[in-house]
């Protein structure tokens, strides 16, 4: 079950032993995106009865009259039309229509809100309303940064801290040094899941405490950054990511799955295959 708490919140209800698929990046509209890929993913999500969430970056979007990034090659043909955006979302809810029972949540990323900055419209927010108006789903739009309370058997909770992402990754450190960072000011989570560098790790940071008996307790940190769908080196000679002398990056999302023991459950991170 899929229910919004408040604007920044989302309380997502699975079975004991179910997964949720994580991805983000998808830059679904990019003739580079592994549509293929893609489906197989969410056509598993389909068959587990698995909810999907999306962080941001379903769409590209960067072929608008007045993108300074546009490039014809860059665009499908059912796209390059005059209303370009409209295009977007029409598409985008017919594509995602066999998907709209199990999508969850669906963020918003930079390229999302730089539409909505220089073009005054919200795709991910017309997405949403479209899928659930047309399609019946419960689907939410998240924020940039959103948290998911997610529940599994007897009232137990995990909170997901959801943000999109920011800056480079870095080509050595791929990003991974930004989850000391987000242990600083992120307070509660137990995971932290973040994209936008179209990076896959998924690694924990341990903190100690007390409880209110004062027993010290150590409490694990989920720390998930999720790919790109985006093959950006599918040509195999060209292009603004090769030119800049960018390596390939990986693609597909991760599994989330709740794991029940007598204390309550844990979360076990999987890559998609």
């Amino acid at each position: 079950m899929v229910r919004q708490l408040t604007r920044s919140t989302t309380e997502l209800k699975v079975d004991p032993g179910s997964e949720v698929l994580l991805i983000s990046d998808l830059h679904w509209d990019n003739p580079k995106c592994d549509r293929k890929l893609l489906k197989r993913h969410l056509d598993q999500a389909k068959d587990k009865g698995s909810y999907v969430m999306v962080n941001g970056d379903l769409f590209c979007a960067m072929q608008g009259k007045y993108d300074r990034r546009s490039c014809k090659s860059d665009v499908r043909p059912e796209h390059n039309v005059a209303r370009y955006l409209d295009a977007l979302v029409d598409t985008a809810t017919e594509w995602f229509a066999p998907y709209a029972d199990i999508l969850a949540v669906i963020g918003r990323g930079n390229h999302e809100t730089a539409i909505t900055k220089n073009h005054e419209t919200d795709l991910i927010d017309r997405l949403c309303n479209n899928l659930r108006l047309i399609h019946g789903s419960n689907v939410i739009a998240g924020g940039y940064g959103f948290w998911v309370h997610l529940r599994s058997g007897h009232e137990k909770m995990k909170k997901v801290y959801a943000h999109h992402g920011a800056g480079g990754g870095g080509p050595v450190t791929k990003g991974i040094i930004q989850t000391n960072r987000r242990n600083c000011f992120v307070d509660g989570a137990d995971v932290i899941w973040s994209g936008h560098i179209h990076e896959a790790w998924c690694l924990e940071t341990m903190k100690v405490g007390t409880d209110i008996r004062g027993e010290v307790k150590h409490t694990t940190v989920h720390h998930v950054c999720t790919p790109t769908y985006k093959e950006e080196y599918q040509d195999g000679h060209g292009g603004w990511h090769v030119e800049r002398m960018a390596p390939p990056k990986p693609l597909g999302g991760y599994w989330m799955k709740a794991v029940h023991h007598h204390q309550g459950f844990e979360l076990v991170f999987t890559r998609t295959d």
